[in-house]
């Protein structure tokens, strides 16, 4: 993906913040100035943001570790969930279970519990369950499914989390925070920049500016992938002409 320029953080509204009596005054060094009564959000600032994030979501992907998407806000949820799907990333798109993060061990059994009922419907012996327990199964499945989907292949805490709107999402900042695990977000001018440690200053409601943002966030990710995956060939072949010298040596012997 080409690199993002000003004009187009401009033509998505990322520039647009919310209402001035709405704001958050630790937001202030992100401000460029109020227009009709709302906050325009500084855009060499959000440049400068996004590159630094960028740069520090490569090099953790590149250590093939895992980055959790979180966005359940209406706009934002299903662009999410296909960039998290297309890179193979976890996602929470529909709500936030308290103790995701840290209560994990409990989440794990419940993905467990997801997993066997999927096997269950597969077999034979579910076909011959009483058309009453078949939909009971069937419906606790799907409702496990809406919730747990996009992390039934989590098998231990993610890296990051990367968060559109922090505000609505405190829990799974809290969480986070007390685990230790940073988070990349887009903040809004009615949040605090403090609670992450990669903030992006950035409208975080209009379709077109989280659009744009998740897109770009995903496009470094893919980066780290690539540069992931140049790493272990380097490495295949370092030990494939490693293995061939050391057979050379010996022939010669």
């Amino acid at each position: 993906m080409s690199k993002i320029e000003y004009k187009d953080l401009l033509d998505a509204g990322v520039h647009f913040g919310h209402l001035t009596r709405k704001w958050d005054p630790r937001m202030s060094p992100y401000i460029f100035m109020e227009k009709n009564g709302i906050h325009i959000i500084d855009l060499n600032k959000t440049l400068a943001c996004l590159e630094e994030a960028s740069n520090a979501i490569k090099q953790i992907v590149r250590s093939g570790k895992k980055i959790m998407f979180v966005a359940t806000k209406k706009q934002a949820k299903d662009l999410v969930a296909a960039e998290a799907q297309r890179l193979n990333m976890p996602y929470v798109t529909e709500r936030w279970l308290g103790g995701m993060l840290t209560n994990f061990a409990t989440i794990r059994k419940s993905l467990k519990k997801m997993s066997s009922l999927e096997k269950l419907m597969k077999e034979d012996g579910y076909k011959n369950l009483a058309k009453k327990e078949r939909l009971m199964v069937s419906r606790q499945k799907e409702k496990m499914e809406t919730i747990l989907g996009g992390i039934a292949d989590l098998s231990r805490l993610p890296a990051a989390l990367f968060v559109v709107d922090i505000k609505r999402e405190h829990i799974a900042i809290a969480e986070a925070q007390k685990l230790g695990i940073p988070v990349f977000a887009l903040v809004d001018t009615n949040s605090n920049p403090n609670e992450v440690e990669f903030p992006i200053p950035a409208n975080d409601d209009a379709f077109k500016s989280v659009s744009l943002l998740v897109k770009a966030f995903g496009a470094a990710i893919e980066e780290g992938l690539s540069e992931r995956k140049r790493d272990k060939d380097d490495a295949k072949i370092s030990e494939e002409e490693e293995a061939k010298r050391a057979v050379d040596a010996e022939t010669k012997e």
